[in-house]
């Protein structure tokens, strides 16, 4: 009974999105107001306490968390260093993003359609990090670890894929620019406050130059999306 009422009250208004939930989540959500501000971007919503950034934040932590629990598990003779690199393969932007449109949630994602630049953004990846921390929310951690192990690692996580991925763009970029005789270094070039949030933006200079730019709410985040668009642009592989 309390499924229909639900599925009948559904603040998003209509049965159709409710259900498209519903098969992503693979389980009934108890808190749907947790599941909408999980699923609305800042471009619709702005307020801290109705947009998923919180929520990202929160999710973020806790699939990190799962997936290094997974690697030591999986892995009991790696070092540290190798646990670090693959969880970076299994959580980074592009991969989380990948995994998100394949689950579905740009179906379901509240964001400004008219913005052509969100279309192709990494949003729904982050939108899944703020899924994984209402989920965690509404029906706690044990659940939720068993939810990422089934929605999320076995589906679309193949360890030995992931092994042969390079994903460190700074380390590519750096080995090329020392074969090149040229000076590669990573500069600041802005830094700002948004949405309460510290915004960096990092140049990739060469030899003096900025060639390539990435913005990231840390420094690491992006100076490694300036490395890959130098990467892109200079067609290194």
């Amino acid at each position: 009974m309390f499924f229909w009422i639900r599925y009948l009250l559904t603040p998003a208004g209509n049965r159709a999105y409710f259900r498209q939930l519903v098969n992503i989540l693979g389980f009934v959500p108890r808190k749907m107001n947790l599941y909408l501000t999980a699923l609305s971007h800042r471009s619709v919503r702005e307020g801290t306490d109705q947009n998923n950034e919180r929520l990202e934040y929160l999710g973020d932590a806790v699939l990190s968390g799962v997936v290094a629990d997974y690697l030591f598990m999986r892995y009991p003779y790696k070092g540290e260093g190798y646990l670090t690199e693959m969880r970076s393969k299994m959580v980074n932007r592009q991969t989380l993003n990948d995994i998100a449109i394949k689950m579905g949630l740009k179906k379901v994602t509240l964001y400004n359609r008219s913005d052509n630049s969100l279309k192709v953004s990494q949003i729904f990846g982050n939108t899944l990090e703020a899924l994984v921390g209402a989920i965690y929310l509404d029906i706690g951690y044990d659940r939720t670890k068993r939810w990422i192990f089934t929605r999320i690692i076995t589906p679309h996580l193949f360890m030995e894929d992931l092994e042969l991925l390079e994903i460190n763009h700074k380390n590519k970029l750096y080995g090329w620019a020392n074969k090149q005789g040229k000076t590669l270094e990573f500069e600041t070039l802005e830094e700002r406050m948004e949405k309460g949030r510290r915004l960096f933006r990092v140049g990739a200079v060469i030899d003096g130059s900025v060639i390539a730019e990435g913005m990231a709410y840390n420094k690491k985040d992006a100076s490694q999306k300036a490395a890959q668009t130098a990467v892109e642009k200079l067609g290194i592989v």
